[in-house]
């Protein structure tokens, strides 16, 4: 009988590619292959991340798919209602790119507030700072506010707390409590909007959350507040959120997560990138070595026990 065949069509780290091509249960396509574009085929299972979109189109033609993994935690390229029409078993890998999205967003505000950014693009064209007229602004002893109080919110908060000594105040309508962490929940978002000095997104997208940050709760946060998201491009509007910087109305943006990724120039050249207090990153949250390594080897894991019939944590169909 042949070997279940499981195409890993995106590029993962090399110890992801050791670990399934050293199984022996089944037969491993990688990347890199030329197979690879042939998976409807005969894939039994699928090894992806954000780069493959799946849908009807894809999972209409699949003969032999049981499963897709997505590496990360974000699944918004995969349609999760065309997938359980089709029987395919969908899962992801929660919880293990919380401390690299954390340290991001908390290098993101910290950029931003001491102009980091800013001060090297000038220094590199030529400009001689003068320092006096280089200030930064603290954020020691400031308000966090954390949209989204999941694994990232969780972590965000306690770095936050350990090295800014600040406040933290947490909305999420349906996370449960944080019993170990000092912080504030608010029950409406428009209380942490108006009392943090630095807001960060950790939420997915979904119709509920698409815009959930626009003029109207630009408005409410203070003029000198820096707003972080390094969650998913279409929470925040971009189109708003250049207005509000454009008239002054907030102290800065840092996107790792946005409408267009990678962010270009021909994308935001005209509008975000021309602003002096705005980072934008490619979507990079998630991108360290030691990251990759372990949700890397946890996908590989993942699509290896649901071939065998194995409930896995991160199953979402």
């Amino acid at each position: 009988m042949s070997k279940p065949k499981v195409y890993m069509v995106d590029p993962y780290y090399q110890d992801a590619i050791d670990l399934l091509q050293s199984n022996s249960s089944v037969e491993s396509i990688i990347y890199t292959d030329p197979r690879k574009s042939n998976w409807q085929e005969d894939a039994d299972a699928l090894l992806i991340r954000s780069e493959t979109r799946l849908g009807e189109a894809e999972f209409s033609k699949a003969k032999k798919l049981k499963a897709v993994v997505k590496q990360g935690v974000g699944i918004d390229n995969v349609n999760l209602e065309d997938a359980k029409k089709y029987g395919i078993a969908v899962a992801n890998t929660p919880g293990l790119n919380s401390e690299a999205v954390a340290e991001l967003t908390l290098g993101l505000a910290l950029s931003i507030s001491r102009r980091l950014s800013e001060f090297d693009r000038r220094i590199r064209s030529g400009e001689k700072i003068v320092r006096s007229k280089a200030l930064g602004k603290s954020l020691y002893g400031k308000t966090l506010g954390v949209i989204g109080m999941g694994n990232i919110g969780k972590v965000i908060a306690k770095k936050w707390i350990g090295a800014m000594e600040g406040k933290v105040i947490g909305y999420d309508p349906i996370a449960p409590e944080w019993k170990d962490i000092p912080h504030t929940r608010v029950q409406q978002m428009d209380e942490l909007l108006k009392e943090s000095d630095v807001v960060t997104l950790h939420v997915p997208l979904t119709p509920q959350t698409k815009h959930m940050i626009g003029e109207k709760e630009m408005a409410l946060m203070k003029k000198d507040a820096i707003l972080i998201n390094a969650a998913r491009g279409g929470v925040v509007d971009e189109a708003a959120l250049l207005k509000a910087l454009q008239e002054d109305k907030l102290g800065g943006a840092g996107l790792d997560a946005m409408d267009y990724e990678p962010p270009t120039m021909s994308a935001y050249g005209d509008g975000l990138l021309k602003c002096e207090n705005v980072i934008m990153t490619p979507h990079i949250g998630g991108s360290t070595i030691e990251n990759q390594v372990r949700s890397g080897l946890a996908s590989v894991e993942t699509v290896l026990a649901l071939l065998e019939g194995k409930d896995v944590p991160g199953r979402i169909v």
